[in-house]
């Protein structure tokens, strides 16, 4: 299983980024893929779900009506659209799939929101 993100930056208060993750080694378009983020000393938490068929199935409250997770089986890439990012929203963000053989994390993407 390899999961790669992309898409992370820094940027000011109320502007947007997208993550993307891609995926590879596992049937990507059976399973649920999330996005979950780390602050630094704080707890990973998850952010978003998204089942197999595209239907989000989870979204974090802080984040709600400004982050939008969609996904395209075909190219086997799931992504995070942010809006209206927050001071708050500064995190390293890794995408994460969990499937039989265990639960599989990408390397991070790290997103610092400025004032």
């Amino acid at each position: 299983v390899q999961l790669v993100e992309s898409g992370g930056g820094s940027v000011h208060v109320d502007e947007s980024l997208r993550l993307t993750c891609a995926a590879s080694e596992f049937a990507f378009d059976r399973f649920t893929m999330m996005w979950y983020r780390q602050a630094p000393g704080k707890e990973r938490q998850l952010v978003t779900s998204i089942t197999r068929y595209g239907d989000v199935t989870y979204v974090l409250e802080s984040v709600k009506g400004r982050f939008t997770a969609s996904r395209d089986n075909a190219k086997k890439t799931v992504t995070l659209q942010m809006d209206n990012l927050r001071v708050e929203d500064t995190a390293v963000y890794y995408c994460s799939t969990n499937i039989p053989s265990g639960q599989y994390w990408g390397q991070g993407t790290q997103v610092t929101v400025s004032p």
